[in-house]
């Protein structure tokens, strides 16, 4: 959950917030909860739970928009979820707080408790029907049957219904399907996120006329409109108050391709109505059909061609199989406990694991047999990426592994750069612990006060703009990372960089050379600017060198921030 908050009314209360990672409001409970009601994902109210419930009660509008509540008594003994417990999350957030707390987690959600699963939660699904009827003849022991349509043959079942496909001993029925019908009286319809809009407008064109054609294509397609999983136009256009306001009476995104790309796709996948005007008006001949398409991912196919209003157009495009996900990794410096939970999560639940061999051995112990491993020699990061890339918009989940963070030095800029070209598929950056900051552990506090980071690479980066970049951060008196600073082709580098830095530094100015950071064969050599020898460094190694102010405190390296007098 993004924000949480925490109310207490007692001194005893107080302390338990305090043992709790949440923004904590001590005071009234019934204050904070008007107050924060409609800004907060949860609450976690420590009193007693009556007095939880009369705060709570002016404020409930219904399962869809109330956030999580949690109640946890002045003994830090039981985590109660109150409200929420499906929709919201509150009872993952009782088991959060309770695991912190040491305590009880309370779940009543009866579906909980019978290892029933909550049809209107189902990932990547949309309920549509009688969920509270076809629940409550589960819970009394009936079964539904599960039937999926066969035109979604591509789309795995529900992992929360198909170990349950062979119980059916009950007149309900679960039905996958996202085709437009009515679900009968006891039947749930589950849509999966198939179907995709691909939308062109002239500026300012009218909202509610895009919304009657959209509509009306959708059921022209005999397709429901809870199964669009996103609506697709050109870059130009996310913005487009038509547009914009069609996806949210939808509920989902806008996702918007650059005109190139739109035409390159116009060619390959042979759009049936290319248009001449649209070229000469937006730099491609083709926006509905071809962002469709796009959107829809390599092996779909428009099941309505563009359908034209005054000012707009729609066409109509269906997914082959689930969408895919791209998470571009952060390792870390390398030993385990150093990831991060989320970089983790990323490595363990993805069908596809790639990146330079060395970065995906790092990350060896969290590969099953199950997954598939691609592993790459170093160079070509162009092609590892968009390979990952296609990979993800091809309907797979993918986490492309780096060391450090993705952001610094690494994948994730490509990667961001490429994802237009590339399908566009839904992308994460999943931050890791950097080099600097790896480092700047070992040594003690030598980043405490400015500071800057340069890789001495002059691959990508001409020479003269990394020596101007160096001139620039000694000027500025700011300690300085080096990344980068040393190969065998690139010998002279660093060398260089520490004739620039030297003059405007102290003799004495702290320095250090690290070397396979956090990983078994780590080594450290401290000493001084005047002292630093080129030869200690490799390519992997990490200069470190400190601003006129930093010192070294016994075998600690600090940057004063200030605390103790002085700037």
């Amino acid at each position: 959950m993004s924000r949480v908050v925490s109310c207490s009314v007692t001194a005893a209360g107080a302390a338990i917030a305090r043992r709790l990672p949440y923004e904590h409001h001590p005071g009234s409970l019934l204050r904070t909860v008007r107050q924060e009601w409609e800004s907060v994902e949860g609450l976690v109210l420590i009193g007693a739970t009556g007095i939880a419930v009369r705060a709570i009660a002016p404020c409930l509008a219904g399962k869809g928009s109330d956030p999580a509540v949690v109640s946890v008594d002045d003994g830090a003994r039981y985590a109660i979820a109150l409200v929420g417990g499906h929709a919201a999350g509150a009872n993952d957030l009782a088991r959060e707080v309770a695991s912190l707390l040491g305590a009880t987690p309370v779940i009543t959600t009866a579906t909980d408790e019978a290892r029933v699963p909550a049809l209107d939660q189902v990932p990547g699904y949309r309920a549509e029907g009688h969920t509270a009827a076809v629940t409550r003849m589960w819970l009394d022991g009936e079964a539904p049957e599960l039937t999926v349509d066969p035109d979604l043959g591509g789309w795995p079942l529900p992992g929360i219904l198909s170990s349950r496909s062979d119980q059916h001993r009950g007149k309900a029925r679960v039905t996958v399907t996202d085709r437009a019908a009515e679900p009968g009286p006891d039947e749930v319809f589950l849509r999966p996120a198939s179907v995709v809009l691909g939308v062109g407008s002239s500026s300012g064109a009218d909202p509610d006329r895009l919304w009657l054609l959209a509509t009306a294509a959708l059921a022209r397609a005999r397709l429901a409109p809870a199964a669009v999983a996103v609506v697709a136009t050109i870059d130009r256009k996310v913005q487009e108050p038509a547009i914009v306001r069609l996806a949210e009476r939808l509920g989902v995104p806008v996702r918007g391709f650059e005109a190139a790309v739109l035409t390159e796709a116009a060619r390959e996948r042979r759009v049936p109505n290319p248009s001449q005007v649209v070229a000469e008006a937006v730099g491609t001949p083709s926006v509905a059909e071809a962002a469709a398409l796009l959107a829809a991912g390599p092996a779909s196919s428009l099941v309505l061609v563009k359908q034209m209003a005054p000012d707009s157009t729609v066409a109509v495009a269906r997914r082959a199989r689930p969408e895919g996900h791209l998470a571009v990794v952060g390792l870390g410096p390398g030993q385990p406990a150093a990831r991060t939970l989320e970089a983790v999560a990323a490595v363990r639940h993805a069908e596809v694991v790639m990146g330079y061999e060395r970065y995906v051995d790092l990350a060896s112990d969290l590969i099953t047999p199950s997954q598939v491993v691609l592993r790459y020699p170093i160079g070509a990061e162009a092609e590892r990426c968009r390979h990952a890339l296609a990979r993800a918009a091809g309907g797979s989940s993918v986490a492309l592994v780096c060391s450090g963070d993705p952001g610094v030095y690494a994948m994730a800029s490509l990667v961001c750069e490429l994802a237009p070209a590339s399908g566009d598929p839904p992308l994460t950056i999943v931050p890791g612990v950097t080099a600097a900051l790896s480092a700047a552990a070992v040594l003690g506090a030598p980043l405490g006060h400015d500071h800057a980071s340069i890789s001495l690479s002059d691959l990508l980066t001409p020479w003269d703009v990394i020596r101007e970049r160096i001139r620039a951060v000694a000027q500025a008196d700011f300690a300085v990372s080096f990344y980068n600073p040393r190969s065998r082709r690139r010998a002279t580098q660093l060398a260089e960089a520490l004739d620039l830095l030297r003059p405007l530094r102290p003799p004495a100015t702290p320095a250090a050379v690290l070397t396979d950071i956090g990983r078994p064969r780590q080594r450290v050599i401290r000493g001084t600017v005047a002292t630093l020898e080129p030869g200690q460094v490799d390519m992997l190694s990490l200069v470190v060198i400190g601003s006129s102010r930093t010192r070294w405190v016994g075998s600690r390296m600090v940057t004063p921030r200030g605390y103790m007098g002085g700037q």
